[in-house]
């Protein structure tokens, strides 16, 4: 029964790896309860989705005591377990600040065409990042995950978390893509930062 059971999970694994066919390496910092449960929470969204076309770094660290980041190593911390949307959501973005490294050239066209519409951002949390040029980066990087969201989610569940984010950090980037999105459009476009 238990070699049964073993062999049932293993080739539901490897099912899982071949319909996917990517990997993430998720560690834990602390190896706490929350930690290991958030780990457990991203292993099933990562079954649950497809997410290779939003998937640029396969290293993950889960860090309780950590804000979320994208570089070194991706890491998360363990404050939406009780919302899978959220946590998906804050992948997207961190995954998606690897798009943007890799698409320097592009993000700094984007860039300076948000200076001109902008020309004033807030710096600081919470309705900023740490300095201007962060705040633009997230005003694209920001963009880019409310149309993943779409796409994964759906249009009402991914409405229901840019307005959580709105009212969370990056207060200024998310309100301001989902006021003006025709506009940011436009320029990620025109820069050729979407993701197909």
């Amino acid at each position: 029964m238990r070699r049964s059971l073993a062999a049932g999970i293993f080739v539901l694994l490897c099912a899982s790896v071949a319909r996917t066919g990517y990997t993430v390496r998720i560690e834990l910092k602390n190896d706490t309860t929350r930690e290991r449960q958030t780990k457990e929470q991203l292993e099933r969204l990562l079954a649950s989705y497809d997410l290779r076309k939003y998937t640029f770094t396969d290293e993950v660290i889960v860090d309780e005591h950590s804000i979320p980041h994208s570089h070194p190593v991706l890491t998360l911390h363990t404050r939406h377990l009780n919302s899978d949307d959220q946590l998906l959501s804050t992948y997207v973005h961190e995954q998606l600040h690897w798009y943007l490294t890799a698409h320097r050239e592009q993000t700094q066209s984007a860039e300076a065409e948000l200076r001109k519409l902008y020309p004033k951002v807030p710096v600081g949390y919470p309705n900023g990042a740490d300095d201007e040029e962060s705040t633009y980066l997230d005003l694209i990087d920001c963009y880019l995950e409310m149309q993943a969201d779409r796409q994964l989610l759906g249009p009402d569940r991914a409405a229901a978390v840019m307005k959580f984010w709105a009212g969370y950090h990056y207060r200024w980037a998310y309100r301001t893509v989902m006021v003006d999105e025709k506009s940011i459009a436009g320029v990620i476009s025109r820069a050729n930062l979407e993701i197909n």
